[in-house]
């Protein structure tokens, strides 16, 4: 009796700190990535979390070009998204993106109204007004969200992610794990594809427990073959 007592308690006190946890996440941190393109390096990525008061926040990625590659991305490549922890979850309220010329025909904003149930905006000239799936995320939140539900100890089987004009339901398949060597040190991570259904483009990434489940390496494949991938040089936590 004392034995299945001490598991119960066990199992309270286990879910009691992955809930600490999830709440703890996410920390703001700036991370700095090394871009590969097919094995040559390309540039560097960088992504900033600040905390902007509250429960709202706002995730910035920047992506750098280098060496020849100036010559087809010679502008940063920015990606902000404000969003907010309401209820546990994370729900974005804007995103912006930006190929950083001065052409802005492929610029996308959107705005998430959580009462109407609607995003709305403009996506390369195109209008955007769609119905919104209760956790649905934007291209960068979806990160954040990742890491809070591996903090709480579930296992994400899918997101709803709005990508330009379109809502599309994404895959989420636990791989395993592998211990990866970085700049950072030998680090255990916890390796997740995701893909939308019938589609050849596959997303991985290799989230670090040690560092509330950050991405410490990710990879984008075609077809099966590698094209980006990114791995992680510096980490700054605010």
């Amino acid at each position: 009796m004392i034995s299945r007592r001490r598991t119960v308690l066990g199992m309270l006190l286990l879910g009691w700190m992955a809930a600490v946890a999830a709440q703890e996440i996410p920390q703001p941190f700036m991370g700095t990535y090394t871009v590969e393109w097919r094995g040559i390096n390309a540039g560097t990525s960088t992504l900033e979390l600040s905390r902007l008061g509250g429960n709202d926040y706002v995730y910035r990625s920047s992506n750098v070009a280098r060496g020849l590659f100036r010559l087809a991305f010679p502008d940063a490549i920015t990606q902000i998204s404000h969003f907010s922890i309401v209820d546990g979850m994370v729900r974005p309220t804007s995103y912006h993106g930006d190929d950083g010329s001065s052409d802005k025909k492929r610029d996308v904003d959107l705005l998430f109204d959580w009462k109407a149930m609607r995003v709305t905006g403009t996506a390369e000239e195109k209008p955007v007004d769609l119905p919104l799936k209760p956790n649905t995320q934007d291209s960068l939140s979806v990160q954040i969200a990742l890491m809070r539900e591996l903090a709480a100890g579930h296992s994400p089987e899918h997101f709803w992610l709005i990508t330009k004009d379109e809502l599309n339901d994404y895959e989420y398949t636990r791989e395993g794990n592998v211990k990866l060597d970085t700049p950072l040190g030998k680090i255990d991570t916890v390796v997740y594809r995701s893909q939308h259904r019938g589609s050849s483009r596959v997303t991985r990434l290799w989230c670090a427990p040690s560092l509330g489940y950050l991405p410490v390496r990710a990879q984008q494949s075609r077809h099966g073959k590698p094209e980006f991938t990114l791995n992680i040089r510096e980490l700054k936590r605010s």
